[in-house]
């Protein structure tokens, strides 16, 4: 009969979660000591992170708006969601890669459970999200008048959208539902980079490809536009990207676009499978971190 070790227990494994989640003053101190840390001594502090958003949106969005023929007054406010939402995502896979390395002291020193750590990194991510939904305010507030309007389009000849209606509200359980998963991917990737260093440089190089071969900056329905009947595969490579799923279910109601059912079950699907194997590598090499670090 296989002897299970003392500390290789799922219940273990379920305490550091309920500790970690208890912990919520611990967290998010250190989350909010991030941000301001990071723009210590800086005239306007974290404020620099909705500026270099809003130039961003608004430089590529003129740039891709000229260059895919398309309506700036839709198209603009379709890209500047989809680059705050990628840019938590992102935030999640290469910071949480980091994790538990970058908080090597205090996991060394303070008697804290390791979800505190994971926590904290998507507590100043999250902070860093409601700075960036500024832009969105400012954006909305000029294009207004074109997200109402029933039937507006992203791209010429593309589908048509509801428009901006009381859906809207559905983006709250879907940053809830993103900030779960944040949580899993800085568990597990945190975990594993511990013992595997090179893992966060892979994950720096797989982001720049996900970035374009996600709907971000081009809609879905500017490739049948553009290619026809022919791009059914292409439109396959979105479907089957896990990551504009996620986008999908805070952008769609953001901005008044078409919603469908299956992003959510994709992402409820994902949900539970990640945190599964959070739990299992919590399980096994929680024990570990503290040496590995």
């Amino acid at each position: 009969m296989p002897v299970v070790h003392a500390g290789r227990t799922f219940s273990r494994a379920v305490e550091d979660l309920r500790q970690g989640f208890a912990q919520r003053e611990l967290w998010g101190h250190l989350g909010w000591q991030d941000i301001k840390q990071r723009y210590r001594r800086s005239v306007i502090g974290p404020l620099w992170i909705t500026l270099s958003m809003a130039v961003t949106a608004a430089g590529l969005g003129v740039l891709y708006a000229t260059l895919f023929d398309t309506d700036i007054k839709t198209f603009l406010p379709y890209l500047t969601v989809g680059f705050i939402v990628w840019n938590f995502m992102l935030g999640c896979m290469t910071e949480g890669a980091d994790t538990f390395i970058s908080n090597e002291g205090l996991i060394k020193h303070l008697p804290a459970p390791l979800t505190v750590y994971a926590l904290r990194t998507v507590w100043r991510l999250a902070l860093m999200f409601l700075h960036n939904l500024l832009v969105y305010v400012v954006v909305l507030a000029i294009f207004f008048p074109y997200l109402v309007q029933d039937g507006y389009f992203l791209s010429p000849g593309g589908l048509p959208q509801p428009g901006l209606d009381w859906t809207i509200i559905n983006a709250v359980p879907a940053f809830v539902l993103l900030a779960l998963n944040g949580t899993w991917v800085a568990l597990l990737f945190g975990i594993i980079s511990t013992r595997y260093r090179d893992i966060p440089q892979v994950i720096g190089a797989l982001t720049q490809l996900l970035f374009f071969m996600t709907p971000i900056v081009w809609p879905v329905d500017l490739i049948t536009r553009k290619l026809g009947t022919s791009a059914g595969w292409m439109v396959w490579v979105a479907e089957l990207n896990p990551l504009y799923h996620f986008i999908q279910i805070i952008r769609a109601p953001l901005i008044g676009s078409q919603q469908s059912w299956h992003h959510w079950a994709v992402v409820g699907g994902i949900t539970i499978v990640g945190w599964a194997l959070a739990m299992l590598a919590m399980r096994n090499y929680r024990s570990r971190v503290s040496y590995w670090v």
